[in-house]
């Protein structure tokens, strides 16, 4: 008996032309997936002598070497060449300079184009979604984020690979929700092993993306130190609920936390040195110092920001979220790590189910983990 599957509604039209603001790994990564699905893609690197390598070489040697870019990516440094005439435009800058980007492509962005943010964080100062920045800064654009459990590189060659895009939907949209630009986006990068899926909770999507950052950082801080599988999933599941309970507090739903921006960008992430999350947290359990992790370079690792920002906005809105809080003790607060994850696994004994009001102080709240167990 074969399996009847509902018709799908009328294909909608796929952007044609789109600009991708930041050439780093993951934005040459969603530039390979739209040129390989046959769009034009400008890719916008903030440093000429960069723009001009990939041009010539084809390929990404800083970020993505070894992979062949397909035709129709032209990388350049300027950004009104990069944004001339798109249709859609994909922002993957690093979270801590979201602002000044808009703020720098306000006089040159064309009207009323999607705006899709590949990257992930809540703003510092004020403690906002990224996408109210954009919102704030740029008016008149749909804004709304592509995010989930996507290693760059396995994007770039075409590994199996799963995404949600999120938009707000309008009413419009309700009633024709093949012409959304949730739907035309994720059409757009829909191809080969690119599969995404669409979402209208936008709020649920980018608080995932910004709290599975921090989560990632506990996780290596705990791997590092020694600690095995069953640290790493307490940690995962537990870091869930801490995203549903914000995601919640906000306006999002919670069963989106569940979905790939939620629970499958961070198992990825929690489950590989690759992620420089992950790779950060599991320097500074072995007991690395800040500066020398990464061998000394300068590395972004957006978790690091979002450990401020995310508890910040947290505390704001009444949300615990004592795995965060951890983190951002260790990084920011000049707290022990060994402490700060003994007190952790000490605090008084709660119920699962959050709607049973139980807590129970810890029977041992003095107890220290034993760090430096090698696994």
């Amino acid at each position: 008996m074969s399996i009847k599957f509902p018709p799908p509604n009328p294909a909608p039209t796929p952007y044609a032309r789109l600009t991708v603001l930041g050439a780093g790994s993951w934005g040459t990564a969603l530039a390979t997936v739209l040129a390989r699905n046959g769009h034009e893609v400008r890719l916008w690197s903030r440093r000429p002598d960069h723009a001009a390598a990939i041009n010539a070489t084809g390929e990404n040697a800083d970020y993505l070497s070894g992979v062949t870019l397909p035709q129709g990516i032209t990388a350049t440094a300027d950004l009104a060449t990069a944004l001339n005439g798109t249709e859609a435009l994909l922002i993957v800058t690093p979270s801590s300079t979201l602002r000044a980007m808009c703020q720098a492509i306000a006089p040159m962005i064309p009207a009323g184009i999607p705006i899709a943010l590949a990257c992930k964080g809540v703003e510092k100062r004020t403690g906002l979604l990224l996408s109210e920045v954009v919102s704030d800064e740029l008016p008149g654009h749909p804004v709304g984020a592509v995010s989930g459990p996507t290693f760059a590189r396995e994007t770039a060659l075409d590994h199996p690979t799963a995404a949600t895009v999120a938009f707000p939907f309008s009413y419009a949209d309700r009633l024709s929700p093949e012409n959304s630009p949730a739907a035309r986006l994720a059409l757009t990068l829909s191809g080969g092993g690119f599969r995404p899926y669409v979402s209208d909770d936008l709020i649920g999507v980018e608080v995932g993306g910004a709290v599975k950052n921090v989560v990632a950082i506990a996780c290596g801080m705990m791997s590092g130190a020694g600690f095995a599988e069953n640290t790493r999933a307490a940690l995962i599941t537990r870091g869930i609920d801490e995203m549903k309970l914000l995601a919640q507090a906000l306006g999002g739903r919670r069963e989106t936390v569940t979905g790939l921006s939620g629970a499958g960008d961070l198992t990825l992430t929690c489950s590989s040195t690759t992620s420089r999350n992950m790779s950060l947290g599991h320097q500074l359990g072995q007991g690395i110092p800040r500066p020398n992790c990464f061998d000394g370079r300068n590395v972004v690792v957006e978790g690091e920001v979002n450990a401020v920002s995310v508890t910040d906005l947290a505390r704001r809105v009444g949300v615990p979220m004592p795995i965060c809080e951890t983190v951002h003790s260790v990084l920011h607060g000049g707290a022990d790590l060994q402490e700060a994850f003994s007190a952790l696994w000490a605090r008084p004994i709660e119920a699962e189910p959050f709607a049973l009001d139980l807590s129970l102080e810890h029977p041992a709240p003095q107890t220290s983990l034993h760090f430096g167990v090698r696994q």
